[in-house]
């Protein structure tokens, strides 16, 4: 799955007339650079949840056929969900086995692969370098797991993998993953991993244009 709903206001004014999913950076959009990772992991199907000027998603990708990928849409509207309640609508498209999700707005090279869950994991983190634009990162990670920490040294990287069952006991509607990410880490229910390559959020015009003079 490919979080693509937000309506990037970090990006404003870029994102006034495109979804960020759509951003160019060094000539390729990133939706178009996510879809061809996804695909080299062996993925052959992909759900994209629509919310902000979702028409234009639909418009330049539409069956997947042109990137060798199927593409199924979850359409939100003008009720976008946040993270967690994008992901529970769209847990019938999802299917029962554990599923990769990728945050639209992320720039990386970070092979897009499927490790296998421990029989209690919950879900699986990949876990960057906090950039130095942050005054604080999110996660440790201790033994392979993901743990809330005083002085978190690592960022999550928007790319985890999740068990259908983490979401079991949630109600439909908008509601964020972060605090079901915390409650994991300290149930030892989520695994985690380091990247150190290259990665960036493309969350304001600065960077953006930062990435695209490199």
């Amino acid at each position: 799955m490919i979080l693509a709903a937000g309506r990037g206001e970090r990006l404003r004014p870029v994102t006034d007339t495109m979804p960020k999913a759509l951003v160019d950076v060094r000539g390729e959009n990133l939706l178009e650079r996510h879809l061809g990772h996804i695909k080299s992991a062996g993925v052959d199907t992909v759900v994209i949840n629509l919310g902000w000027l979702g028409e234009k998603i639909i418009e330049q990708v539409g069956s997947g056929s042109n990137y060798g990928i199927n593409v199924v849409y979850s359409p939100e509207a003008d009720n976008v969900l946040d993270t967690g309640g994008g992901i529970h609508r769209a847990l019938p498209l999802l299917g029962d086995e554990p599923f990769l999700v990728v945050n639209a707005d992320i720039y990386t090279d970070m092979p897009m692969l499927m490790p296998d869950l421990g029989e209690d994991m919950m879900g699986h983190l990949v876990l960057v370098p906090t950039p130095e634009h942050r005054s604080a990162g999110d996660f440790d990670l201790v033994n392979g797991l993901v743990r809330n920490g005083q002085n978190p040294e690592l960022t999550f990287s928007g790319v985890a993998i999740y068990r259908p069952e983490f979401f079991a006991q949630c109600s439909a509607g908008r509601f964020p993953l972060a605090p079901m990410l915390r409650a994991a880490a300290d149930a030892g229910k989520l695994a985690g991993s380091r990247y150190s390559g290259l990665w960036e959020d493309v969350g304001t015009p600065a960077r953006l244009a930062e990435l695209n003079r490199c």
